[in-house]
């Protein structure tokens, strides 16, 4: 299948220039924003971290939840598959004269969806199927970590907004299918072994 090639700009190219006329007029900004959006990412590992320990005191059902959300791989994998699919230019090959904080990419690499929006989107729904506080910080975080795609001149806001959806829908789905395939095996490995004490904060009875 021959790549789409789409030509962004033409969705929402002026709403991408009036947020990297705001990272033009912010420059104090720009260097704390460059870092954060690659630096950000930790932030969602550590939030899957502290889900799996806290579900070591909870049923076999959230143990299997917090084992299933890395499934931000897998959506990751999906959007690479779109991305290359798609092939949209990055903005700074369709709007040269815009404001950039970060260089331009290689041609090949292209914007819609963004990789660390969907990374960031997918760990939050796979969070969901966790611990709703959790899920709702990583929402927070993602939605920053969008803004911060836009700011820096990598992705046009079709692409973060696309990178969510798609996200969410593939992490929702691939969580919900393996929790449920992997619930039986957790719920004997948590009863002794080697592994029971990364599973369950106690010993757990054999049922």
């Amino acid at each position: 299948m021959a790549p789409l090639a789409l030509d962004g700009s033409r969705i929402d190219g002026s709403l991408f220039t009036s947020v990297t006329d705001f990272a033009r007029g912010t420059p104090w900004l720009n260097a704390p924003i460059a870092l954060a959006t690659n630096l950000g990412l930790a932030v969602f590992a550590v939030l899957m971290v502290i889900g799996w320990w806290r579900a070591r005191r909870r049923d076999d059902a959230a143990m299997a939840a917090a084992l299933a959300a890395p499934v931000v791989v897998a959506a990751f994998a999906v959007a690479e598959v779109i991305k290359k699919l798609v092939a949209e230019p990055r903005p700074c090959r369709a709007l040269p004269h815009d404001f950039y904080v970060n260089s331009c990419p290689a041609t090949a690499d292209y914007a819609f969806p963004s990789g660390h929006t969907t990374a960031a989107a997918a760990t939050a729904a796979a969070l969901f199927l966790l611990d709703r506080r959790l899920a709702a910080i990583a929402a927070i975080c993602a939605i920053l970590e969008g803004f911060t795609r836009v700011y820096v001149g990598d992705h046009y806001p079709h692409d973060v907004l696309g990178a969510m959806v798609i996200a969410a829908a593939v992490a929702l789905v691939a969580g919900l299918v393996l929790r449920g395939l992997i619930r039986p095996l957790v719920a004997r490995l948590r009863t002794g072994g080697a592994l029971q004490p990364l599973l369950a904060a106690h010993p757990v009875a054999a049922r």
